[in-house]
């Protein structure tokens, strides 16, 4: 396979757990209440309503709902792993910073660690959801194909949309001063 398929497929695969997965990761009592952030009608709450009825259109078998099911316990702990050790780090952060002298190389250090933990949380929950997906037959993987590319342009449409109104408040490349 080549490189750039294999790129591909990483991440659509990473699209694929990050589009199920965050979704029924999100808090469902955060700011704005169900859905978090917002609420049902915020970002989350859509996102969330989004992935419900994808899962409801595959029409699982009662093996493929237990994968789905692994795979979503997979992601919500492997998320809870990996918001504890940010915290964790952030904590160590902090009592460093009362150093005097600042140790750089141990900061470093601990941040390769957890950059090293968290590529292992996340390959762990990739696994998950393609063992899900390998599962899937023709149908239900062109139903999520399907989902995943409306998924895709919703967020180009929002990228574009942000750096329209990034380049309309004259905040982008053309507007920023020149270093001399």
């Amino acid at each position: 396979m080549s490189k750039k398929i294999s790129r591909f497929l990483a991440v659509a695969v990473a699209s694929l757990a990050v589009s199920i997965g965050a979704a029924h990761a999100a808090p469902t009592d955060g700011p704005g209440g169900p859905g978090g952030h917002g609420g049902p009608g915020g970002m989350h709450g859509h996102f969330m309503k989004d992935i419900q009825q994808l899962h409801n259109q595959l029409n699982l078998t009662a093996d493929q709902e237990k994968l789905w099911q692994s795979a979503l316990d997979t992601m919500k702990q492997n998320r809870q792993a990996e918001h504890a050790t940010h915290e964790q780090m952030k904590d160590q952060f902090k009592a460093v910073q009362q150093q005097p002298i600042l140790d750089l190389n141990a900061m470093n250090a601990a941040h390769q660690k957890i950059e090293a933990q968290d590529q292992q949380l996340r390959e762990q929950t990739t696994a998950a959801w393609l063992n899900f997906y390998n599962s899937l037959n023709d149908k239900q993987k062109t139903t999520v194909s399907t989902s995943l590319k409306q998924h895709w342009a919703k967020m180009e449409a929002r990228h574009m949309k942000m750096r329209d109104r990034w380049e309309h408040h004259g905040k982008g490349p053309a507007s920023a001063p020149v270093a001399q």
